[in-house]
């Protein structure tokens, strides 16, 4: 199978639309469907965003002459791209399942928040609920980001105009009338596995789930669904981004204990999957990062009689969120599914077992172009609060979020991480779209 990805991290405009961007000249012929606010600009630094030309599928654009205020306004694009609309909640589903009845909305109302995106051509018809029908060779597939057991996926069918066979749903409900997903966040198309990932930021009831791009007709969903519980464990998990090698890198979104000023204690980790084979997810190693400082690995420190407010003030927190120092890393392997089986396990926990060190938060992140997958950027959320920003020791230690970068040696087993940005009043969480570029692969 051939196939084209790219990968694009949005939040619907509103009323959970989709908006495309189509370039204005013959790169439509390339079929590049983008969504709104999914223009590659990573590592660019946001100063110089809005003023340089980026490159989007091989053709150089012009950035917008300045960001949004922040306040309601029109949407600002590229002079080379017009806005039309893909999809908006109120559209019906091809093939309803239970409550799950339009691509934005439950049938009792529910918003479902259609999250990250990824869009795929494929080299044949995948097929769908209408048997013979061809809906074609371009694809928008998207997690959405409800809960009470009925998060869900959705897959637009781009070359499909008939509302009838526009949206078809690839996750359909069981006898009880749940799907069992929740929160589903990022998304990831996985070239070596011929696989899309897609996480849940649901804690201990989060976790990936693993289909392929065709339609299932015996199962009404798609093809090979499956959740990987019992080798990338469970946990709060956002971003998620394979490597050249076949590894999957996932980002961890996980509230610590709120302290002092309403401090929140690091609690999250930076997991790397590494596979038996590639091809296949189901078993392999599952690792977290751990940073050392001075010689001493950063660890996860509880909150009790002897810490009451955590790690949040202490001084491996003020080092680690220091502009401009770097510190040695290493992965450290949580679970191995050839020693510790492949039931499902609490990710998080045995990170902390294991030593790994937590970060505050982190929401995505995104491998730098031309480094051979060994430089990774991530960005923290820090402790989403205004009285913890306005705490100078909670401040210098990422209450306002940051973005960590972490290069790895040529083994990648090791290597160094260094905040490149410290967050504060004007720049909170910084920009999710430096961190969301479009990312294209080819498997033959």
């Amino acid at each position: 199978m051939r196939s084209i990805a790219a990968q694009t991290e949005t939040k619907t405009i509103e009323h959970n639309q989709i908006m495309k961007l189509t370039i204005k000249n013959l790169l439509q012929a390339k079929s590049c469907s983008l969504v709104a606010g999914a223009v590659a600009l990573v590592t660019m630094a946001a100063s110089q965003a809005a003023a340089e030309r980026v490159t989007v599928f091989d053709r150089i654009v012009s950035g917008v002459p300045g960001a949004n205020p922040e306040v309601v306004t029109d949407n600002v694009f590229s002079p080379e791209f017009t806005p039309g609309l893909i999809a908006q909640g109120s559209d019906l589903l091809e093939n309803p399942s239970g409550l799950i009845t339009q691509f934005g909305y439950l049938s009792d109302g529910t918003n479902t928040e259609p999250d990250q995106n990824i869009y795929l051509i494929l080299d044949h018809n995948p097929g769908g609920p209408t048997a013979g029908y061809d809906y074609g060779r371009h694809f928008l597939f998207q997690g959405h980001e409800n809960s009470d057991d009925l998060a869900y996926v959705t897959r637009i069918n781009l070359d499909v105009a008939h509302p009838d066979y526009r949206i078809t749903l690839l996750t359909p409900v069981d006898a009880g009338g749940l799907t069992h997903f929740n929160s589903i966040d990022g998304s990831a198309w996985d070239p070596l596995s011929s696989t899309l990932l897609f996480t849940q930021e649901a804690s201990t009831n989060g976790g990936v789930i693993e289909m392929g791009a065709d339609f299932d007709a015996n199962t009404g969903g798609g093809a090979g669904l499956r959740t990987l519980y019992g080798s990338l464990g469970q946990g709060g998990y956002e971003g998620i981004h394979p490597d050249n090698s076949g590894n999957i890198w996932i980002v961890e979104d996980v509230g610590g204990t709120t302290v002092l000023n309403n401090g929140r204690n690091p609690n999250s980790f930076v997991y790397r999957f590494v596979p038996l084979n590639p091809s296949d997810l189901s078993r392999g190693k599952l690792q977290a990062l751990q940073v050392s400082i001075n010689g001493n690995p950063v660890v996860f420190v509880p909150v009790d009689d002897q810490h009451p407010n955590g790690d949040t003030r202490s001084r491996n927190q003020l080092l680690l969120h220091t502009v401009g120092a770097s510190w040695p890393v290493q992965w450290v392997t949580v679970h191995d599914t050839e020693i510790n089986g492949t039931d499902p396990f609490d990710a998080n926990a045995l990170a902390k077992a294991a030593g790994a060190t937590p970060f505050k938060r982190p929401e995505n992140g995104q491998f730098q172009p031309d480094s051979n997958f060994r430089t990774f950027f991530f960005v923290v959320t820090g402790d989403t609060d205004n009285i913890a920003g306005t705490d100078p020791v909670l401040a210098a230690r990422g209450a306002w979020g940051g973005i960590f970068r972490v290069d790895l040696r040529a083994d990648q087993n090791s290597g160094f991480i260094s905040l490149v940005v410290l967050g504060d009043a004007d720049q909170i969480e910084v920009p999710l779209g430096l961190l969301a570029p479009v990312e294209r692969g080819t498997v033959e």
